[in-house]
Parts: structure tokens; C-alpha cells; sequence
């Protein structure tokens, strides 16, 4: 009997439970509804109207221009000395010829280390240059955001509603004057710069 009773409290209990988790999650929802704002932002359409956005660009080209000219020099470097120790070798005296192959070997790994590094040096100088630009979009948007009592703002590349998507109020804040029509995300990103392209690797 005793078990019974206390079986049919445990049960009164759980469903007391459930009740008021119903109740908590029905007061959020209307919350929600209520006070929670939700807009969108495409950075990629915002940074590729903005004029900082071809100044970029254009230092990027320039600096990996740079790069390629010197992995260039290299490379044409150690082709004019490969054929001329491919042109002598067989006349050669061991030691010469051990001696060029070494010094070929060594030119070969520093060209395959420049590569690597002008890699990463490309990445650091991209990442500095937008840094500035993505920081001034970034403060745009909370602008507009709290200017229009925006709870959340979520970078996307598609919005299903255009009214949230707040792009163009972020390009106003940032003195742009948007396309005529709106885009709906759709902005094409602005080509910033791509990591060197080396030559042909050097074979021994």
C-alpha cells in the first residue's frame, strides 16, 4: 500500500515537472518573438564594393609578383648550372663532379624552402592587409545592429527574408552607396591575392 502511494507521488511530481518545463519553454518562445531580432550580413559583398578592397588587391599582386621574380631567379639559376654540369660531367674528375651535385642538391632545396615560405608569407600579408578593412566592416555592423535594435547579426551568404539581410544599412554606414538592387547575399567575394605559383620543380 505504501508503495502504491508513494509510486502515484512520484508520478504526480513528474508531471509536475513536465508541466512547468512547458510552461519555461512557452514563456522563452513568446520571449523570443518578442524582443529577440535576427539580421544577416554577406562581408564578402560589403568588402567587395568598398574601395579598399582593389588597394588591396592591388599590394597583393604587387607583392607576390615580388615573390615570383625572385623563386624565378632561383629556379633559372640552378637550370643554367644543371646543364652545365650535365654538359661536363662525363669529363669530370670525381670530386669536381660530387662537389656539383652537392651544390645542386643544396640549390634545390632552397628553392623548394622559398616556396614554402613565400607560401606563408603570401598568407601573413593578405591576412594583415584585410585585417584593418574586416575591423572597419565589423564596427559598421554593430553600429547598424544597435542603431536598429538588432539582437543577433549573422554573417551568410543567402538571407530567405531580404528585409533581414542589412548589408546595404552597412554599406550607408560605411559612406557606400549600394547597388540599386539588392542582392539577397549573393555579392561575389573580391579576389585578393592567391599564393605564388612557382615554376616547374627542378629535378636533379
Amino acid at each position: 500500500m505504501l508503495l502504491i502511494i508513494k509510486n502515484k507521488q512520484l508520478t504526480k511530481m513528474k508531471k509536475t515537472i513536465i508541466f512547468g518545463f512547458v510552461l519555461l519553454f512557452t514563456a522563452f518562445s513568446s520571449y523570443a518573438q518578442t524582443h529577440v531580432k535576427i539580421g544577416y550580413t554577406d562581408p564578402s559583398y560589403i568588402m567587395g564594393l568598398m574601395p579598399e578592397s582593389k588597394q588591396v588587391e592591388t599590394e597583393l599582386q604587387s607583392y607576390e609578383k615580388q615573390l615570383q621574380s625572385q623563386l624565378q631567379n632561383k629556379y633559372t639559376e640552378y637550370q643554367q648550372k644543371l646543364e652545365t654540369y650535365q654538359r661536363g660531367q662525363a669529363t669530370m674528375p670525381d670530386i669536381v663532379k660530387q662537389d656539383k651535385e652537392k651544390e645542386l642538391m643544396s640549390m634545390q632545396q632552397s628553392i623548394k624552402e622559398f616556396e614554402e615560405k613565400a607560401q606563408g608569407d603570401m598568407q601573413k600579408k593578405q591576412v594583415s592587409l584585410l585585417e584593418p578593412v574586416l575591423d572597419k566592416i565589423q564596427k559598421a555592423i554593430d553600429a547598424v545592429a544597435e542603431e536598429n535594435g538588432y539582437t543577433y547579426i549573422f554573417s551568410t551568404l543567402y538571407a530567405k527574408n531580404k528585409n533581414e539581410n542589412i548589408s546595404d544599412l552597412v554599406l550607408k554606414k560605411l559612406g557606400i552607396t549600394p547597388p540599386a538592387t539588392i542582392p539577397g547575399g549573393t555579392g561575389t567575394a573580391p579576389k585578393v591575392g592567391t599564393t605564388p605559383k612557382p615554376g616547374p620543380a627542378p629535378t636533379k
